[in-house]
């Protein structure tokens, strides 16, 4: 049986330390400092692009992934689904392919993340960057995928998903935005490039394109890219496969 605690007279004063609900200084990790990394476009004039991306993100918006670079140079070489076009990235990160196609004239280019501020006003500190005349032509804002897409405004032309299709789990709700924010045009299309960066999971990948099309889209395949090397060499799982980008066009089907 324990001691009784003290009794204390009414109105004794009781002095707490002042130090009972700080936390050690070491008790959470310090936040890692954003980092910059730099991409060049393939085509004239060239221009050298530093992007910042957040220093970490458990959505994986601290990295500059190789589809982005891929989709992106795609975009440079397949004008016609930039210049003039009104251009929706999901999933953006450091918003790479969205500042591409402001570049190359699209007409109004929305660039999105997950609803996080740190995420949205990186995105935004990476449009303003661009010249001047250019950052009039494009927005970023945070939107979660499968909600409500008012505040994105009209459909768009051309919609660019890079690096998504890893998180299964939303495969559903990417796919209705998808489907709400893709204008039912002959010429409208979605853009999906990725790694199977598990290539274990890689069937589980490419049951995405098996959903889209039931949702009434075509699926083709565009590119297929096998670079240097995979992002995370000490990574498990066919290399190969791990240091290839692969590139789909999603259309709506019988639209003419």
């Amino acid at each position: 049986m324990s001691s009784p605690s003290p009794s204390r007279e009414e109105g004794e004063d009781i002095t707490l330390p002042t130090d009972l609900f700080t936390e050690p200084t070491d008790f959470r990790p310090a936040d890692k400092p954003a980092t910059t990394v730099s991409h060049t476009l393939t085509t004239a004039p060239f221009e050298n692009l530093t992007l910042r991306l957040v220093g970490h993100n458990p959505l994986w918006g601290h990295m500059l992934w190789n589809a982005g670079r891929v989709v992106s140079t795609y975009l440079e070489t397949h004008t016609g689904l930039v210049s003039g076009r009104r251009v929706l990235e999901l999933g953006a990160g450091a918003g790479l392919p969205s500042l591409v196609c402001a570049l190359r004239g699209a007409g109004e280019v929305v660039v999105t993340d997950y609803p996080d501020p740190e995420l949205v006003s990186n995105l935004a500190h990476n449009v303003s960057t661009l010249p001047q005349p250019v950052q009039g032509s494009i927005v970023a804002k945070g939107y979660l995928w499968g909600r409500d897409v008012a505040d994105l405004g009209d459909p768009f032309d051309t919609l660019i998903l890079s690096d998504l299709l890893f998180n299964h789990s939303e495969h559903q709700a990417l796919l209705r935005s998808v489907g709400s924010c893709l204008k039912k045009a002959a010429d409208a299309r979605a853009l999906v490039f990725f790694t199977p960066h598990r290539p274990w999971l890689y069937e589980k990948d490419l049951a995405f394109f098996d959903v889209a099309r039931e949702a009434g889209f075509a699926v083709g395949k565009v590119l297929e890219e096998v670079l240097i090397g995979p992002m995370f060499e000490e990574d498990p799982g066919d290399r190969e496969l791990r240091k290839t980008v692969l590139g789909y066009e999603m259309r709506w089907k019988d639209i003419s």
